[in-house]
């Protein structure tokens, strides 16, 4: 069984967004519900340990927030500055604790960290997911596969199988207007933790990098996971407003903790 807890649940902003003083953000500014750090999970597993998935520019105070002083593993999506932003600093703690890291993720968003920072694999060992995707953690099966992120290029989500009790769940936090053959891992699914920036976004799809909570219910409709939780929150989602979702879907809020 694994635990996952939310240690971060925004946009590639975060909220409050220094500039806005919206009431979502005004909120947030004042130690609210809406307070939330760069979207990042720490996972907790007997048969594993413990890991991240992404180590976002907020990852500090995460760490301060979940009383933690070392992680050795973490899963990395891609190389978006929201998602990688606290490496410098893990490897940061891996020199003062005289250990290396394990960082997985596929060969070319290794190369795109190393590129921005090239001192980096003095802490911390980048280990390459191979190239059908499939890595094992205890008795987990991970899948890693390519999803279309807008205009933002592309990302990758992760899908997690136990080969014993047969539970499944995904992590799925920077995609929008996903092909079949990119949902199909989605299908079948204890959980499905997936981002959502606005409620409801006006803006072309060609400008768009991530799913709205219109168009994610329509891939909840289609996959059919057991239970949603929606992630990636942009301050255009209050979390003190019901928004008539389905039974079964919800919106993360940081600290939230849930069991696979």
């Amino acid at each position: 069984m694994t635990t996952i807890t939310f240690w971060g649940t925004g946009d590639s902003m975060g909220v409050p967004r220094v500039y806005c003083d919206c009431e979502v953000c005004m909120e947030a500014r004042q130690g609210g519900v809406n307070r939330r750090f760069r979207s990042l999970v720490h996972l907790d597993d007997p048969e594993f340990g413990d890991m991240l998935i992404d180590c976002g520019p907020d990852w500090r105070g995460q760490m301060e927030m979940a009383n933690r002083r070392r992680i050795d593993r973490i899963l990395i999506t891609h190389a978006h500055f929201d998602h990688i932003g606290g490496l410098a600093e893990w490897a940061d703690l891996c020199r003062w604790r005289e250990m290396k890291g394990q960082a997985y993720a596929m060969p070319e968003v290794i190369d795109e960290i190393n590129s921005r920072f090239p001192w980096i694999h003095r802490q911390i060992d980048f280990i390459p997911i191979p190239s059908d995707g499939r890595i094992r953690f205890g008795g987990w099966q991970v899948l890693c596969w390519k999803v279309n992120h807008g205009k933002n290029g592309y990302a990758y989500a992760f899908r997690f199988h136990h080969e014993t009790t047969g539970r499944a769940w995904a992590y799925c936090s920077d995609s929008i207007a996903l092909p079949e053959e990119q949902l199909a891992p989605l299908r079948g699914l204890d959980l499905l933790v997936l981002g959502t920036n606005f409620y409801r976004e006006p803006f072309p799809l060609e400008t768009r990098s991530v799913y709205d909570v219109t168009e994610a219910l329509d891939v909840i409709a289609s996959c059919k996971p057991r239970r949603t939780i929606f992630t990636h929150l942009s301050h255009d989602i209050d979390l003190r407003r019901d928004y008539g979702l389905p039974e079964r879907v919800s919106f993360a809020s940081t600290g939230l903790t849930v069991t696979v």
